[in-house]
């Protein structure tokens, strides 16, 4: 079928609006009519030609839309249903097996080769294949494929084009404070780095009662946001240095956990130096391969931790709906970080998300 994509045709070039064909879902697909999608730092790592994803490509990794078609095998959903495309398994690796999908032995392939696992592509123009299966979804297009076990069914009274952020940087934010960190009540948080991941850390601090609540970000209107959102404290780091003595000024000697997603090493360090005997920083900031970081080795010993987590140490299909449940509540506002731009303005949200002026880009796609 002819659908409407955002391509890039070659590294750090721009997004071109184009008609492209989108083959039909196998027997284990679904055919989605993206709603929206959001906009991710790594998808424009991906045009930006990180991760050797080939060109011409489509982007885009938090889609969330309406299913128009399933696969002949297809048993757990039906047309009509609305779906987040979340993060792609293999299903057979060893962390796969004990329900570990954020670390999935062959999820870089699967997300960033921009073909499905057996090489195939699933978009092509009239005399060419587009590397279209990026997170095995490219989002940014008014149709993607996705296979049954990437996608995960929400409610239908939820707006769909907010939830495509849950797909990744939601989850990822959010999942790193109740998964992997799960604090108690009353513990100490500070979080380095207010983007969209940072802020639904955030968020999730202040759902299991973290108090204080410290933030440190370079932006001004940023940390007004943090303070909204239910930041106890926070510090702009912009040309100042004694990060890690105000930190623990705030809270009487140091954290219990710290949320560090910049991934520059001279922040991850005072994120970790932040910690208390015994407190836990967790990165989930995306450094390039051949980032070093240095530690004092004596300061670790006193029972501090450091551990990265991607996605959120999240099982998708059971994490994502309780998150949406929390919003629906009223408490997970991530509408609030949230930039809504037509797909036709692609370009003008991707510089917006580099300038730093839309924290979450978010795709509307045209109807």
């Amino acid at each position: 079928m002819k659908i409407t994509a955002a391509v890039v045709r070659e590294r750090s070039g721009p997004f071109i609006i184009d008609a492209i064909e989108l083959q039909d879902p196998r027997p284990d697909e679904l055919l989605v009519r993206v709603v929206a999608s959001g906009m991710c730092q790594t998808d424009l790592h991906g045009r930006d030609g990180y991760y050797g994803t080939p060109f011409p490509a489509v982007f885009g990794h938090e889609g969330a839309g309406v299913v128009e078609a399933v696969g002949s095998a297809v048993r757990t959903f039906a047309p009509g249903d609305h779906v987040i495309m979340s993060i792609p398994w293999c299903g057979h690796c060893p962390n796969c097996q004990q329900q570990r999908m954020s670390y999935c032995f062959e999820a870089w392939d699967l997300k960033m080769r921009g073909t499905r696992a057996d090489g195939s592509t699933l978009m092509r123009t009239a005399d060419a294949p587009v590397y279209s299966a990026f997170f095995q979804q490219s989002s940014f297009a008014t149709h993607a494929i996705a296979n049954e076990r990437f996608a995960i069914k929400v409610r239908s009274d939820a707006p769909l084009d907010v939830l495509g952020p849950f797909a990744c940087s939601v989850q990822t934010g959010a999942g790193a404070v109740l998964n992997s960190m799960q604090p108690r009540t009353g513990d100490s948080f500070a979080l380095f780095g207010a983007g969209a991941v940072g802020l639904s850390g955030l968020l999730a601090a202040k759902v299991a009662g973290c108090d204080p609540i410290i933030v440190v970000d370079i932006h001004e209107r940023r940390l007004a946001l943090a303070r909204e959102l239910g930041a106890t404290h926070t510090i702009n780091h912009s040309g100042r240095e004694g990060i890690v003595a105000a930190v623990r000024k705030i809270t009487g000697g140091g954290v219990h956990w710290s949320l560090e997603t910049s991934a520059v090493p001279s922040v991850f360090r005072e994120a970790v130096e932040v910690l208390l005997p015994g407190g836990t920083c967790v990165l989930v900031g995306s450094a390039r391969p051949g980032i070093d970081v240095a530690l004092d080795m004596s300061f670790l010993q006193n029972g501090r931790m450091v551990r990265g987590v991607i996605q959120g140490d999240s099982q998708p299909d059971s994490f994502i709906p309780k998150l949406v449940d929390l919003m629906l509540d009223g408490r997970l506002p991530v509408k609030r970080m949230m930039t809504f731009y037509d797909l036709a303005d692609i370009d003008r949200a991707a510089a917006d998300a580099a300038r730093g002026t839309a924290i979450k880009p978010v795709l509307r796609m045209p109807a």
